[in-house]
């Protein structure tokens, strides 16, 4: 059975070329337990391959039909006919084997669309790293999960026990218990007239759906008013034009920072600030010093499109569904300010403001809104090419929580994990953090060919970082 996809997630693939890949992806590094080694992992992940056992987001193809008026959808595939040979690459690295070397291989790895006749996900598994840990490159399109879905799936497939053993392989079923039965009776599906109670549920419905309705004209009205006034918001007119904001080709570059988590929490408890507020401005210093370097710093503060998961309000439940529930805010990173205490409270600002307004919607309301807000990105990507209009943001910098504490896989410790994502033509640059036990990771994927050398903004993350302790007097 075809079922419809959701236009946002539709997007991803409607503007997907060989130009323009739309997969995440995650570099995870594990170190063997005690008495283990690499080899024994790899010995393990391949007899995993034997089992046929995949988890159901990663059996869902997408496919259009006439069930579906053209439109794309997903298609569930069994598991006997998923061909895991292909979804499952093994990977050597050559020597030395280091970091720099790893980084070329996911670089390039990334760098290549996802094959549309399956279901849209590989897994790499990469060994010969010298320190005798072991690698697991993962990219799974966008259309078919967005960065939190993709977070939770890998959670899943994780322990926080140490010594348990015979867990399936990532790609597998997570073995997790059968829910108990409700102790709520279902409402059988009879022939019979609606009962009173149905009746009002429907009314109920009816009322919900047209309040949602009516709802998005003050919604539209006020999230205009704010973007207008340079307030804090869904939507941003004031984004300037920057070397990130041109043309891209296919070829990838990615890198990763790690930092530790303590010293990013102190930063914001101090400075009455969260943690994404002390990220986006170790990122707008960064940025800004990069411009600099470059004689290409805009006047105008740069502006940086921030996600906000909403599947907090979602009701799925069970294994992690298919999709994108994402709305945005966008972010006065003050890139014009030459002081980091004054970008953090130009930063912070402007994220409260932005908070502020999305309290006010509904969830229906934030996504029509944040539909709204990327409208002209939608249509670069669906023409591939950049407009000749101002960017409607600079930058996405995104902010995904990852495990609080340490997981294992049959005792092999996830020591790293780098988050990759999507340039998109007129947005050469993406910055992702995500957190794994006490440490913050800043991972950076760009257009090659925009930005061909990551290590001066690396670099700069660790400046900045200290900076802002500086600044605020730690």
């Amino acid at each position: 059975m075809l079922l419809p996809m959701a236009p946002t997630d539709s997007l991803f693939l409607l503007g997907e070329s060989r130009e323009h890949p739309m997969h995440v992806g995650g570099l995870a590094i594990f170190t063997p337990p005690d008495g283990a080694t690499a080899a024994d992992m790899r010995t393990m992940l391949d007899t995993a391959l034997t089992g046929g056992e995949i988890a159901p987001l990663l059996r869902q193809r997408a496919r259009r039909s006439l069930t579906t008026l053209g439109q794309w959808g997903w298609d569930t595939l069994s598991d006997d006919v998923i061909d895991l040979d292909h979804h499952i690459r093994r990977d050597a690295l050559p020597t030395p084997g280091g970091m720099t070397e790893l980084t070329a291989l996911v670089s390039r790895l990334h760098s290549t669309p996802l094959d549309r006749s399956r279901p849209l996900w590989e897994m790499h598994l990469i060994e010969g790293l010298a320190d005798g840990r072991y690698a697991v490159y993962t990219k799974i399109h966008h259309a078919l999960a967005d960065g939190a879905s993709a977070m939770r799936l890998l959670r899943e497939g994780m322990s926080e026990d140490l010594h348990r053993r015979d867990m399936p392989a990532p790609w597998q079923v997570a073995r997790t218990p059968t829910p108990p039965p409700s102790t709520e009776q279902a409402t059988p599906i009879t022939d019979t007239a609606p009962t009173a109670s149905t009746m009002s549920t429907m009314r109920g419905a009816a009322r919900t759906a047209v309040a949602e309705v009516t709802g998005l004209i003050p919604a539209t009205v006020s999230t205009l008013n704010r973007a207008v006034r340079g307030t804090g918001g869904v939507i941003a007119l004031t984004a300037p034009h920057t070397l990130f904001n041109v043309p891209i080709g296919a070829a990838r570059h990615t890198g990763a920072r790690s930092f530790p988590l303590e010293r990013i929490r102190l930063l914001a408890k101090h400075s009455d600030a969260t943690i994404n507020d002390i990220i986006l401005t170790l990122c707008s210093g960064t940025l800004r010093n990069y411009l600099h370097e470059h004689n290409a710093l805009p006047a105008a503060p740069m502006i940086a499109m921030v996600p906000v998961s909403l599947r907090a309000t979602d009701t799925t439940t069970g294994h992690t569904a298919a999709g994108n529930r994402v709305g945005v805010l966008m972010c006065n990173l003050g890139t014009h300010l030459p002081d980091p205490a004054a970008r953090l409270e130009t930063v912070r600002t402007s994220m409260r403001e932005g908070k502020t307004s999305l309290h006010a919607m509904s969830p229906t309301q934030v996504l029509a809104m944040s539909a709204l807000a990327v409208a002209p990105l939608g249509a670069e990507m669906l023409l591939g090419r950049r407009g000749p209009q101002r960017p409607p943001f600079n930058i996405v910098i995104s902010n995904i929580a990852g495990p609080p504490t340490p997981l294992y896989w049959n005792g092999f410790r996830l020591d790293a994990l780098h988050p990759l994502s999507i340039p998109t033509t007129g947005q050469a640059l993406n910055i992702t953090a995500t957190s794994n036990d006490d440490h913050l990771v800043l991972g950076l994927t760009s257009c090659r060919r925009t930005v061909p050398d990551l290590n001066p903004l690396l670099d700069h993350l660790g400046t900045e970082l200290d900076h802002l302790d500086t600044a605020l007097g730690l």
